[in-house]
């Protein structure tokens, strides 16, 4: 939770997962829970969710993970991206999938840069849900076509 504003509560955290569970009965798709191999320990989670907030992108679908600190540097966000793409490109017939974080959060933004994503400048932004001078406001954003879209020839704001 290092580039978010604080942690959850016990009660925020229990939202979480209704509205995660409501996802896949509205969407056809979701945050998965993240465990080992080896022992089956749970790490994190990761998946598909579509942004609550109205910015320049949405309606969008984004990749997402968080991951416990124990987790970190050992390629499983990049491994679980990759599967997460690929069910939204093939089983959910996405045409695009974005991914977002601050500009701070060098992991993250390997991660998204491993898994093919394209960021522009041009499409940083400020997070609605953070008050103005909030340290973590300005968004940095990653874009991801399906690999069988053909790009028009120009781009307009906020159309898929």
């Amino acid at each position: 939770m290092e580039h978010f504003p604080g942690t959850l509560s016990r009660a925020q955290s229990d939202d979480l997962i209704e509205a995660i569970e409501a996802g896949f009965e509205v969407n056809g798709f979701g945050l998965w829970a993240l465990e080992t191999r080896e022992g089956g320990e749970f790490i994190g989670f990761t998946g598909l969710s579509v942004p609550s907030f109205e910015a320049h992108f949405t309606p969008a679908v984004e990749v997402g993970w968080r991951l416990a600190r124990s987790a970190w540097g050992q390629g499983y966000a990049t491994e679980a991206g990759t599967a997460v793409l690929a069910f939204g490109f093939e089983e959910a017939g996405l045409d695009e999938i974005v991914s977002f974080t601050t500009p701070a959060n060098r992991r993250s933004r390997a991660v998204m840069e491993r898994l093919g994503m394209s960021y522009d400048p041009a499409d940083d932004f400020d997070h609605p849900s953070l008050p103005a001078g909030h340290p973590q406001r300005r968004h940095i954003l990653y874009r991801l076509r399906h690999p069988g879209t053909i790009e028009p020839l120009t781009r307009q704001r906020g159309v898929g």
